[in-house]
């Protein structure tokens, strides 16, 4: 079963698709909004438009992991991811707290879904 790389460069690629299966590398805000809830609206925007490159949706999410440098900001992402969400759809999840690349860089999610 062949493996399909997106946006690839020398360290990493945006989409991987194997078999029926859509791995997304972890998406932050390219502009670094000073605000957590802008930021997690345009991180899910951005995987919005790569599910749909790879042939998959946001109601075919299996698995995502959400890295928040701040707990503090815990209920303003989940209250931008709680609307994302397709209702009855929840992947799987895990959030931590961690540090990110770029200290602007609130959240970071990083997901794996099912082909449309």
């Amino acid at each position: 079963m062949a493996v399909q790389r997106h946006h690839t460069n020398a360290r990493m690629s945006q989409i991987v698709i194997h078999g029926d299966t859509v791995f997304l590398a972890g998406q932050v805000d390219q502009k670094q909004s000073a605000d957590v809830a802008d930021q997690t609206q345009k991180i899910l925007d951005r995987i919005d438009t790569l599910l749909a490159e790879a042939g998959s949706s946001k109601n075919h999410v299996l698995s995502a992991l959400i890295h928040i440098t701040d707990m503090a900001n815990f209920e303003a992402m989940n209250a931008v991811w709680d609307a994302w969400l397709p209702d009855d759809q929840s992947p799987v999840r895990t959030c931590v707290e961690a540090g990110l690349a770029r200290p602007e860089l609130l959240v970071e999610v990083t997901l794996i879904a099912a082909k449309a």
